[in-house]
């Protein structure tokens, strides 16, 4: 359900419904989701490319927009599937010189056009609900590559068990790219900081720079997500989506904080984002969720 179709069924804003929904969460009542919340234990759910699409349209923008910056002219880079990718491949249209392996037809076709771009797909078993080439043949086009960085995004994202999703054949694939790649850069909003599910792709200590958006003010979740991985050493770069006015690539989570520096992974040609930070910081604590009656009647219902 939509937060606003709970806040109309209980009667309040949709702040509060947003609040109780972690009440609940905590609980394990309940999966939150971008605006909505769905039942527990969705491992092996996955949403179709349609329905994807339309959620954080914008924060997947801003996220495009800082990865590409991090793409040097004449690199060879790969790209896996997602609808955050297939934004970073529109702008990676303007790159010169640059060559693209990638398993989605979505990535292929934003840069079929682009000059001076050389686009590489592998083989394999198109998944249509994604529109990427999965199985065995995929895999084996991909042994012998070496590439600068790959370019991944997924279902979830945890410090615990890194990138997952929620299809085998899909999470086969990434493990191929990410053996490809030099570094990993991993895409994912703050919508999937926290969200584990059943196929894990990249273990944390592979990934080296997470580019993602900041998260909203009371989410303790994804905030704590992002210093427990900023301990772990992984680089994080946030992007600004313009709503509060300050650049793209130059906010840090609230709550979030890396005060002492780390030694970063081996760097290759790229750039960091102004808005990087590095861990260890001071750990995240979170007071505990008030439980009022309203928690109560949504738990009823």
């Amino acid at each position: 359900m939509s937060l606003r179709e709970l806040a109309r069924v209980v009667q309040t804003s949709e702040v509060t419904v947003r609040r109780d929904v972690r009440a609940l969460e905590a609980e394990g009542l309940l999966d939150r989701r971008h605006g909505g919340a769905v039942l527990p234990g969705g491992f092996t759910r996955e949403s179709g490319f349609p329905q994807k699409s339309h959620l954080a349209t914008a924060e997947k923008t801003a996220i495009a927009d800082v990865a590409a910056s991090l793409v040097e002219e004449g690199e060879a880079i790969v790209v896996g599937a997602g609808t955050t990718t297939q934004e970073l491949a529109r702008r990676l249209a303007r790159v010169p010189g640059l060559t693209v392996v990638t398993n989605s037809l979505l990535v292929a076709q934003a840069l079929a056009h682009a000059n001076r771009v050389e686009v590489v797909m592998t083989g394999g078993t198109l998944r249509g609900s994604n529109y990427a080439l999965v199985g065995s043949g995929a895999e084996q086009s991909l042994q012998g590559l070496r590439v600068s960085r790959a370019f991944l995004s997924g279902s979830g994202l945890t410090a615990e068990r890194g990138l997952s999703t929620s299809n085998m054949l899909s999470a086969s694939v990434d493990r191929a790219l990410v053996q490809a790649a030099a570094e990993v850069v991993v895409l994912a909003d703050h919508t999937k900081l926290g969200t584990d599910t059943m196929f894990q792709t990249v273990p944390t200590d592979v990934i080296t720079r997470l580019v993602t958006d900041e998260p909203p003010p009371h989410d303790e979740r994804a905030a704590s997500e992002l210093q427990a991985l900023a301990d772990q050493g992984v680089q994080i770069a946030v992007a600004g989506t313009g709503q509060s006015g300050a650049p793209a690539g130059e906010q840090l989570p609230p709550g979030v904080r890396g005060r002492r520096e780390m030694p970063l992974p081996v760097q290759r040609g790229g750039r960091i984002p102004t808005g990087q930070f590095r861990g260890p910081g001071p750990g995240l604590g979170a007071e505990p969720l008030e439980r009022t009656a309203r928690v109560a009647d949504l738990r009823r219902r």
